[in-house]
């Protein structure tokens, strides 16, 4: 574990990279009223984790329960599907076709969103995504594209295989060039902040976010700064093996982190969205690196209290658990503390 504290707080990241990329949106009311409209819609629930509080030692553990979100299993179901909502209602969605790469949960979105408008989904996936994963989305009617080694090499070809056909490619990463989706889609995720402000009964001090790309971290820490200000302690946890934003943070630049591959396999990105990236320099109070035990213990502590995830999906918990007396004095994590994590997926199947 290494934990490292955000020489950007506050006034953000100066960078000619990031000079014509927007900041996360703050406006959870628009996706909120869309959703409204989904007859699958949901409230996920805020549990209040006491005994798991005990055990950490501090006062309060809130756990905002992704989930059952939508019968998707993730946050995930409020990003893709959001942005092809809103082509919907522009009367676009209809018979478009929607390109994306996934290794996990966005896929889920990308094809459930498309089903629901009349649109088509084809998703690239690597060679070393499960068969069952992939059955998933067939289930959903999308089409399935066994694309590279890794997901980065699927990406690379979703990207091309929208440039060839004209279709219209939904990453839930940005880059230069590419961000009014992702913006969108970022926007979505919101909702799940939106509702952990009307359940939660006090603002929390302690906040820990899990990140790959980064863009549940960035969106959830814009929407926390603009409804609690600057009181809590925003923590962002990564695997070790990639920290795309750490290592951002450090270079002072975007750069592509260098590692194995993580177990935190939804985590397991090597290069930062640059809406997120933007984001989480001005919002974020540090950086917090993983090892894969100290992931893997995230996951057993969820599960021992009747929350059971993955390594990825527990990692804020699995960043609050790998903490010790030093660190936790870094972000003054007293026992007084009230800590907010997002347990964003289920276990796998």
């Amino acid at each position: 574990m290494k934990l490292t504290s955000n020489p950007y707080r506050g006034a953000g990241l100066d960078h000619p990279s990031l000079s014509d990329v927007p900041e996360p949106s703050t406006d959870w009311d628009r996706p909120r009223a869309l959703l409204t409209r989904c007859p699958r819609a949901n409230t996920t629930p805020l549990v209040d984790a006491a005994a798991l509080a005990a055990q950490m030692g501090v006062a309060q553990i809130d756990v905002k329960d992704e989930r059952g979100r939508m019968g998707l299993g993730s946050f995930k179901a409020l990003g893709a599907a959001y942005v092809i909502a809103c082509d919907a209602l522009d009367g676009t969605a209809r018979g478009a076709t929607y390109v994306t790469a996934s290794a996990g949960n966005h896929g889920l979105s990308v094809a459930a969103g498309a089903q629901a408008f009349g649109a088509r989904a084809e998703i690239h996936i690597a060679r070393t995504v499960p068969e069952a994963f992939a059955d998933r989305l067939r289930a959903l009617d999308a089409t399935v594209v066994r694309s590279g080694d890794d997901y980065a090499a699927s990406m690379e070809a979703a990207a091309a295989s929208a440039d060839a056909s004209g279709a219209r490619l939904l990453s839930d990463s940005s880059w230069a060039g590419y961000t009014e989706r992702p913006h969108r889609l970022m926007e979505g995720y919101l909702v799940m902040m939106a509702e952990a402000f009307d359940q939660i009964a006090a603002p929390p001090t302690h906040i820990f976010l899990q990140a790959g790309v980064g863009g549940l971290a960035g969106a959830a820490a814009a929407a926390a700064r603009a409804q609690w200000g600057d009181g809590p302690v925003i923590t962002v946890v990564e695997p070790e093996n990639a920290p795309a934003l750490a290592a951002s943070i450090a270079a002072g630049a975007p750069v592509v982190a260098e590692g194995p591959d993580s177990h935190m396999g939804r985590l397991d990105c090597k290069e930062p969205s640059l809406i997120a990236l933007k984001g989480l320099a001005r919002d974020a109070d540090a950086f917090l690196t993983l090892t894969e035990d100290e992931g893997a213990t995230g996951a057993a502590v969820a599960a021992a209290a009747g929350l059971s995830s993955t390594s990825s999906g527990a990692a804020g918990l699995g960043g609050l658990a790998a903490l010790d007396e030093a660190t936790r004095g870094q972000i003054c994590l007293t026992p007084e503390a009230r800590v907010f994590v997002i347990l964003s997926e289920g276990p796998e199947a």
